[in-house]
């Protein structure tokens, strides 16, 4: 079971870089066509100086490139069995766009037990930076442990 001994705890960092052809694939995987995300004239019109990412974008991105993407459930001991998504949230600092090269870092910030200790939160918080050092953004999520 993860105790209060995880807060803090932070993991390898992940280097991903924003690829057209992998934000294509997810925007038609979830049949996205507002064209901000799909045409870079459209996103110009529109202020941005590339094509940007939708925001969930982030979170798959920082699964797709991580080497070892459960590294914070194998540390912790957790059995993905046992996992469930309880929530993620994204706060956009600057635009994200393609051809963005960005580092992710994940922290735990905090482990709650619910339901008489039936359930555990454990909540991972992650800073992402941009090529040019640029904090762009900060995901948070919350996974549900059935203990």
């Amino acid at each position: 079971m993860v105790d209060q001994s995880a807060v803090g705890r932070s993991f390898t960092p992940v280097t991903a870089r924003v690829e057209p052809g992998r934000l294509r694939y997810f925007l038609d995987t979830l049949a996205e066509r507002n064209p901000v995300y799909r045409d870079e004239a459209a996103s110009r019109a529109q202020g941005y100086p590339a094509t940007p990412v939708p925001p969930t974008y982030l979170f798959c991105l920082e699964m797709l490139d991580n080497e070892r993407p459960f590294e914070f459930l194998t540390e912790l001991k957790i059995d993905l069995g046992r996992v469930l998504h309880g929530e993620q949230r994204f706060t956009y600092h600057a635009p994200v766009v393609v051809g963005d090269t960005l580092t992710f870092k994940s922290r735990v910030t905090g482990v709650t037990d619910k339901k008489g200790g039936a359930m555990t939160m454990v909540a991972v918080e992650t800073e992402v930076i941009n090529q040019d050092g640029v904090h762009v953004a900060d995901t948070a999520r919350t996974i549900v442990v059935r203990n």
